[in-house]
């Protein structure tokens, strides 16, 4: 089973624009989770894949390896697509290119989902964590998901679900952390396969692998990570780097 990374990488971040190129500990955000996550050990290749010649040029100068996009995309996953359509493999992990404490632990844990798939099952796994903070619970920037009794994602959303209508039954709530595993088949199919309301209302890409019926195997992890959003972030990152 020939499994490799893709770190999915814009430019051009709405809230936090230029963030992958900033300074962290003496190296960019990129390139720190590009060599974070080759150092795990995991994976046949990895490459950075992106719409920026900057980006580009940072990854290619250091050593790296670095995919430009044909087209213009609006999610990682499209992305992604695009870029291992016509390669010999198996399995792609998407590694978020704004987290450069790249956990291996989680990582294993998503691809041992596949390698426990006898039955070919699986189309995606992907890693949750457990929220007990109402704020994080209620805000919408924290995508929740829900699975069935055997893991598996029944929904992702921005509002919180379960809703607590009865406060006497004690839910766990998750947080949907974006670290993908696909079948290279699945993750195709996503790219040629029309966005529908659902995704397009909660402007979230996991529901268009629901809407059209994919199955998406739940890991839970309790690390947290950092994801880079803010300058605040970025600057708590610089505080855990030292």
């Amino acid at each position: 089973m020939k499994i490799i990374s893709m770190i999915p990488a814009r430019y051009a971040a709405s809230r936090f624009p230029g963030k992958l190129m900033q300074d962290l500990g003496g190296e960019t955000v990129i390139l720190r989770t590009y060599k974070a996550t080759v150092n795990t050990g995991l994976f046949d290749d990895v490459f950075v894949v992106t719409d920026s010649e900057i980006i580009y040029k940072e990854i290619e100068s250091n050593g790296g390896k670095a995919i430009m996009s044909v087209k213009e995309h609006d999610c990682g996953s499209d992305r992604i697509a695009e870029a291992v359509e016509k390669m010999d493999i198996d399995i792609v992990v998407n590694v978020q290119g704004d987290e450069p404490f790249t956990d291996k632990a989680s990582l294993k844990k998503v691809i041992e989902v596949f390698r426990e798939d006898h039955e070919k099952e699986v189309d995606l796994a992907s890693l949750m964590t457990r929220i007990d903070d109402w704020d994080e619970i209620n805000n919408p920037n924290t995508v929740k998901v829900i699975t069935d009794h055997r893991g598996f994602a029944l929904y992702f959303s921005r509002s919180p679900i379960p809703y607590p209508r009865d406060k006497e039954i004690q839910v766990n709530y998750f947080k949907h952390k974006g670290v993908y595993a696909f079948r290279k088949e699945a993750i195709v199919d996503f790219y040629h396969l029309p966005m529908r309301t659902l995704e397009a209302a909660e402007k979230i890409e996991a529901i268009r692998y629901l809407e059209y019926g994919k199955k998406i195997k739940m890991v839970e992890t309790d690390v947290q990570g950092i994801e880079i959003d803010t300058p605040e972030d970025l600057e708590r990152a610089k505080k855990v780097w030292k």
